[in-house]
C-alpha cells in the first residue's frame, strides 16, 4: 500500500524507522535511534508545511486565525490516525511484545507519531510530490469537514469554555460501555457536570467517543 502511494526509495531504511516505534527498539535491546522518534520530529514539520500550503491555496479568503483553527484539528492525532487505519498503518507497524498485548496497534498516539513519521522518511527520498498528492486525498477531505463542522470538532474546548465560566468546574467524561469485536470496538462514554450526566456519545476510540459526547452536550446546553 506504501509503495503503491509513494513509490519505491533510494532509502527504505528511513521506511523501516518510521513504522517502528520506540517500544519495540527498547524491549527488544536495539539502538534507541532505529525507533520513529527523530524522524516524527522532523515529519510533524513535513505534515504542517504541505497541509498549510494546500489551506492556503483551498482557502483564499480565509484569514490566518481561520487557518490555524482548521490546521490544529487537521493533523491532530484523531485525524492522522484514522488516515492510518485507511492505508493498513496498523498492520504493519513493529511494536514491543508489551506495547502489544496493550492494544498499541490500536492506539491512536502510536499511529499518528507513525504516519508523521513516514512523511518525514519520504520527504528525505524527495517525494515531495507524492507526500503533497496524499495530504490533498487522504487529509483535505476533512479539511472540508472541519471547516463546515468545526464545532464538532472543537466541542470539548467548547463545552470546557462553557462549564468553566458558568461554575468554575470541568466536565467528567466516563467510559461506560465497550461494545463491537475487539478489532473494532466502539467506545460508549457520557459526560458529567454538575453531579448530572448530560450526554453519551460513540466512537471509535475514547477520545472520538468523548468528542462526539461532548458535542452532544454542548447541543443540549445550547452551547451553540
Amino acid at each position: 500500500m506504501l509503495e503503491k502511494i509513494f513509490g519505491k526509495v533510494e532509502d527504505y531504511s528511513l521506511v523501516e524507522k518510521a513504522l517502528t516505534h520506540p517500544s519495540y527498539t527498547k524491549e527488544l535491546n536495539l539502538d534507541d535511534l532505529l525507533s520513529y522518534e527523530r524522524l516524527e520530529f522532523f515529519g510533524d514539520s513535513v505534515l504542517k508545511l504541505f497541509s498549510s500550503k494546500l489551506l492556503y491555496n483551498t482557502y483564499p479568503d480565509y484569514p490566518e486565525g481561520d487557518l490555524s483553527k482548521i490546521r490544529s484539528i487537521l493533523v491532530s492525532d484523531n485525524i492522522l490516525a484514522k488516515i492510518a487505519f485507511q492505508i493498513g498503518l496498523d498492520k504493519v507497524i513493529k511494536l514491543g511484545p508489551a506495547e502489544e498485548k496493550q492494544g498499541g496497534r490500536k492506539r491512536e498516539s502510536n499511529l499518528a507519531c507513525s504516519l508523521e513519521a513516514l512523511l518525514g522518511a519520504y520527504y528525505m527520498n524527495k517525494k515531495y510530490t507524492e507526500i503533497e498528492n496524499f495530504i490533498k486525498e487522504y487529509l483535505m477531505p476533512f479539511a472540508k469537514d472541519i471547516d463546515e463542522h468545526f464545532e464538532k470538532y472543537n466541542a470539548k474546548d467548547l463545552l470546557q469554555q462553557y462549564t468553566q465560566g458558568i461554575d468554575k468546574t470541568l466536565p467528567i467524561y466516563r467510559t461506560v460501555g465497550i461494545i463491537g469485536p475487539a478489532h473494532k470496538p466502539v467506545f460508549e462514554v457520557e459526560v458529567e457536570w454538575q453531579g448530572k450526566v448530560i450526554a453519551i456519545g460513540r466512537g471509535g476510540s475514547k477520545k472520538e467517543a468523548q468528542q462526539n459526547c461532548a458535542y452532544e452536550a454542548c447541543k443540549t446546553l445550547g452551547v451553540f
